[in-house]
């Protein structure tokens, strides 16, 4: 690694007071009224584990039953497990159930205030709110079990699961009484369906949100051959893991928006930069990590996120383009797994993509928030020259910024791979297999592809590309393929035609209506067809209107035809 640039005592002060100042001047964004879901949570408290554990809350929590929160509380006790605890006598507002967990299993769906629990059998189901409290739900869980019934990463909200005698346990009886009442919290997300890449006409595309999600709270729905991405607000924690992952911008996170998020950076590097600072680092971390860390040396400008996840690649880049020497990501102690391997990837993502443009990838770099090394304020190399501030959506926005990184880089002019699933590629069209059809084009989420407007023509621009593979699915003839890696040359920006034709013309009225590839793919394929059979194979050298006229005409000219109406 290069030698990092040294400073005097002197810099350092000048460097705070310019970080003093640049802080004072720029105010982070939010959203004053910010989208809110509620909870509401009568206190029907539903406990599962052995005896003696459930025994054991039951004693815990029962002061708080009736006036102080709780309304009731409902133990599924393990029928299969040994007990030394009777559980007679309950107190009122108590009530036992008991199944043999190895035999039976428990099902559970919804979140605080609307848990759904089903003991299921080979034989039955029973609801258990409805059997248990004639209710349709319970409003929360406390899992004791050995194996939790839920093992996402995040639980829904009023899920708890502990091991009894453990710190967890305790802090789950104290955190229960307080879990009545109604609840607000902010709708972390904004999904754009038009930008969406997850599928389109029927064909499967883009998953990375699905597979970035810790809580499960994102779902594939589908109707009939139409397919959506869906989020639940309510099991939402707004990790915004999902955010950084999709390639579109169509979810969003809101706190605060996207773009006002990037302006926040940049102007708080310009603000820095007018106080005349030296060696700016931009440091992204959630607002907790930060709490805990040491005052920052002068020359780091923190971003404080809800969480760390919230910011990707394309975030981290634009820091770099707008004037910062490095960009430092502290990752929390405590991280979800899919949080954490969402935050790599982004990380050997970006890395890549520095190198390939002829840049140190050690200008981003990933720090553990508890490391010595996360409060080292020096960077190794000088800032960039200053891009301008980009515009538009979410890719819009990236591209500005690869761009300006490539101009005051050193591309390699290669394709570079990157971790699997990278939202960044091109296309190989076997020209002899398209017809020009344009399925591609439909499906197409990006302006990636395009047809022409003045003859068949169908054209690629790698730099909207984002690998989500409908176009492929989509070809009826196979005559694509992704090429999925960073392109580090100029060719990324600009649109190149990938097959074109002269217009085939109706044998009838002389319109142009298709190619003559496709026309010649559709008579090969209904060759043997019936209702092409002689001279009816015309019919499909005909615009659409020329067809329905020959139809007629035929009819006309042959009534027995009619019979086969």
């Amino acid at each position: 690694m290069t030698q990092r640039i040294a400073l005097t005592q002197l810099d350092a002060q000048h460097n705070r007071q310019a970080q003093s100042a640049a802080l004072a001047r720029v105010s982070w964004p939010t959203n004053l009224t910010p989208a809110n879901v509620s909870y509401q949570s009568q206190g029907h408290l539903l406990v599962i584990g052995q005896a003696d554990a459930c025994r054991h809350a039951c004693d815990a929590l029962t002061p708080h039953l009736h006036d102080d929160g709780l309304r009731s509380i409902t133990l599924m006790v393990d029928a299969a497990g040994k007990s030394s605890t009777s559980l007679t006598e309950l107190p009122d507002g108590v009530i036992c159930q008991r199944a043999d967990l190895t035999k039976q299993s428990l099902t559970i769906s919804g979140y605080l205030g609307r848990f759904s629990v089903v003991l299921e059998s080979a034989d039955d189901s029973i609801d258990l709110a409805k059997a248990s409290l004639t209710r349709p739900h319970f409003d929360l869980v406390l899992d004791l079990g050995d194996a939790p019934c839920l093992t996402l990463e995040l639980p829904p909200p009023g899920y708890l699961a502990a091991r009894p005698d453990t710190p967890a346990f305790a802090e789950a009886l104290a955190a229960l009484p307080e879990m009545v009442g109604e609840f607000d919290k902010p709708k972390y997300f904004h999904i754009d369906h038009d930008l969406c890449a997850h599928a389109g006409r029927g064909q499967p595309g883009c998953t990375r949100c699905l597979e970035a999600c810790p809580a499960d709270a994102i779902v594939s729905q589908q109707k009939r051959i139409e397919a959506w991405i869906e989020i639940d607000p309510f099991r939402c924690h707004g990790a915004g893991s999902c955010t950084a992952a999709c390639p579109t911008g169509a979810i969003q996170y809101r706190l605060p928006q996207p773009q006002a998020q990037q302006d926040y950076v940049a102007r708080l590097l310009a603000a820095y930069r007018e106080a005349d600072g030296q060696l700016p680092v931009v440091r992204f971390a959630d607002r907790a990590t930060l709490d805990e860390q040491a005052a920052p040396a002068g020359n780091l400008l923190d971003v404080p996120l809800e969480e760390v996840g919230a910011a990707g690649l394309d975030d981290w880049l634009a820091a770099l383009a707008q004037g910062a020497c490095e960009v430092r990501v502290l990752r929390p102690a405590v991280l979800p797994a899919r949080m954490a391997a969402q935050i790599d990837d982004q990380l050997h993502q970006a890395q890549a993509i520095l190198e390939a443009l002829g840049h140190d990838p050690q200008r981003i770099l990933l720090h553990d928030a508890s490391a010595e090394l996360a409060s080292e304020p020096l960077p190794h190399l000088p800032a960039l020259a200053v891009a301008p501030s980009p515009t538009g959506g979410k890719r819009e926005r990236l591209n500005a910024t690869l761009d300006w990184l490539a101009q005051h880089g050193e591309p390699t002019g290669e394709r570079h791979a990157l971790p699997a699933n990278a939202p960044f590629g091109g296309l190989v069209v076997d020209t002899a297999a398209c017809t020009l059809c344009m399925s591609c084009v439909a499906v197409c989420p990006t302006t990636a592809l395009a047809g022409g407007e003045s003859q068949p023509q169908l054209s690629f621009r790698e730099a909207d590309c984002v690998q989500c593979g409908l176009c492929d699915s989509a070809c009826p003839e196979n005559a694509i393929a992704l090429a999925p890696g960073f392109m580090a040359s100029e060719q990324r920006s600009e649109r190149v035609i990938c097959k074109q034709e002269a217009p085939f013309e109706c044998i009838s009225c002389g319109k142009p209506f298709a190619t003559a590839s496709t026309i010649a793919s559709i008579k090969a394929k209904l060759a043997d067809h019936p209702y092409f059979a002689g001279d009816a194979m015309a019919r499909l050298e005909m615009c659409e209107d020329c067809r329905v006229k020959d139809v007629w005409h035929e009819l006309a000219r042959n009534p027995n035809a009619q019979l086969k109406v």
